[in-house]
């Protein structure tokens, strides 16, 4: 949700910039974005397919996460020329570090859970479990290693949507909106299918 929000955001402080500097919204060339895709497709099966969610196991779902952020990041570092994917590359270091010291998945506490609000129980969930069929793992803050990079932020409550959030997942959130930010300073280049900043 919060990379959704930042893509969101992005576009349109792009949008904008290239209308007031009269200019087409370019996005960059890309190295590798089919990586993407392959980062997507266990993530999901693992997250977010009803039909696969609740089956995968917490080892299964450990495996998918990790293997999307590590493929990820390999994205991150083919199109590291584009200065926004280094804030988007240490956010996603950050996770990935977070996710593999507390065992593959991403901790949360009860504390942060609380402020979700979530429909069901908290008490439902027993700590070191799988947070229903989501990417988290329960622990308390004394269980957790690095704490300080787990899913501890919400989102306000006004928004529409409940979710907690890491500071590696605010890094990447402002990694996108500075790439599409500079989408809308680019000009297209004299020959044809190359851009240039």
């Amino acid at each position: 949700m919060i990379l959704l929000l930042a893509v969101i955001i992005g576009l349109l402080v792009g949008a904008v910039r290239a209308r007031i500097g009269k200019r087409p919204f370019l996005i960059p060339d890309l190295h590798a974005i089919w990586l993407v895709l392959v980062a997507f497709i266990p993530q999901w099966a693992a997250f977010y397919l009803p039909l696969t969610r609740r089956a995968v196991t917490t080892e299964w779902a450990a495996t998918a996460l990790i293997s999307s952020q590590a493929i990820l990041l390999l994205f991150a570092w083919f199109n590291r020329r584009h200065r926004a994917f280094w804030v988007l590359g240490l956010g996603l270091i950050l996770n990935l570090t977070v996710i593999v010291l507390n065992g593959g998945l991403m901790p949360i506490s009860r504390e942060t859970l609380t402020k979700l609000k979530l429909d069901a129980p908290i008490t439902d969930w027993q700590m070191g479990s799988r947070v229903g069929g989501s990417k988290d793992i329960l622990l308390s803050p004394a269980q957790t290693r690095l704490e300080w990079l787990s899913d501890r932020f919400v989102l306000p409550g006004w928004f529409p949507y409940k979710a907690a959030f890491s500071l590696g997942d605010l890094l990447i959130a402002l990694g996108a909106i500075w790439l599409l930010w500079e989408s809308g300073g680019l000009k297209m280049n004299k020959k044809p299918n190359q851009i240039t900043s």
